[in-house]
C-alpha cells in the first residue's frame, strides 16, 4: 500500500504563537524544518507525500498543490477525485516516523484517526475517500468521528504520541529536544535552544551566544 500523504503547509507567518521566542523568519524556517521531518517519515512509511500550500514555494522532490479555498475545502476537493486511500498529516508533527505512521495506514478500519491535543486531528487515513469529508479547526477529532459514524464507516482512534505532539506553544519545544532526532531539533539547537529546568519543570532557553543556522 502506498497511499498519498497530503501535508497541509502555510510557508508564510506559521506558528504565532511561538512569535515570543521566534522572528517571522525562524518560525518560516522552523516550519520547514517540521515539514522536512514530516515528509522524511512519510516517505519512510512508503506514503507518497503532496504538499497542500496556501502559496508558491520551492520543493525539490515533492508535488506542491496550491490550495484556493480554506483547508477543508481544499482536502476535501482532493478527496472527492482521489482513486484509492488518502492519508492527511499534520505539518507540525516533528516526532513523526515511519513506523508510527505504518501504524495508521494499515489499519483493518475505514478510517483511522490520530487525535492531537485540544480535540484536533493531526493524522487521518480514509480508505475510500469518496465516502468522507474532513471538518477542520474547533473540536475536529469529534467532527471526523461522527462524519464516520454518519458514513457507516468503521473507524480506529489510534494512540501515538510521536503523531500526537503537535508544535504550537513555547513548552512544545521540550518535546523535540527531548524525543526529536530530525531537522527540527537541528534547527532548534542551531539558534541556541536547549532544556532547562527550573523549579522542577523542564522548559527551555535560548543561549544568546549561538548563532542562527542558515536556512
Amino acid at each position: 500500500m502506498c497511499p498519498h500523504a497530503l501535508i497541509p503547509f502555510k510557508p508564510a507567518g506559521p506558528k504565532s504563537r511561538l512569535s515570543g521566542i521566534l522572528s517571522q523568519e525562524e518560525r518560516e524556517a522552523f516550519a520547514r524544518a517540521m515539514l522536512e521531518d514530516v515528509i522524511a517519515a512519510a516517505k519512510d512509511a512508503n506514503c507518497s507525500p503532496v504538499i497542500v500550500a496556501t502559496e508558491l514555494f520551492d520543493s525539490e522532490d515533492v508535488q506542491v498543490t496550491i490550495a484556493d479555498k480554506d483547508l477543508s475545502g481544499a482536502l476535501n476537493e482532493v478527496l472527492s477525485q482521489a482513486a484509492g486511500p488518502v492519508l492527511i498529516l499534520m505539518a507540525d508533527l516533528p516526532l513523526a516516523t515511519g513506523p508510527a505512521i505504518r501504524r495508521v495506514v494499515t489499519t483493518t478500519s475505514d478510517i483511522g484517526i490520530v487525535p492531537g491535543r485540544g480535540g484536533g486531528t493531526n493524522a487521518i487515513f480514509v480508505r475510500e475517500p469518496a465516502k468522507f469529508h474532513v471538518d477542520y479547526y474547533g473540536m475536529s477529532f469529534l467532527k471526523h468521528t461522527k462524519i464516520a459514524q454518519e458514513a457507516g464507516l468503521s473507524c480506529e482512534v489510534i494512540d501515538s504520541f510521536l503523531l500526537h505532539t503537535d508544535i504550537d506553544e513555547e513548552e512544545d519545544l521540550v518535546e523535540i529536544l527531548t524525543h526529536g532526532t530530525g531537522a527540527s531539533r537541528k534547527y532548534l539547537e542551531g539558534l541556541g535552544f536547549v532544556l532547562a529546568a527550573e523549579n522542577g519543570r523542564v522548559g527551555v532557553k535560548r543561549q544568546t551566544s549561538a548563532a542562527s543556522p542558515r536556512t
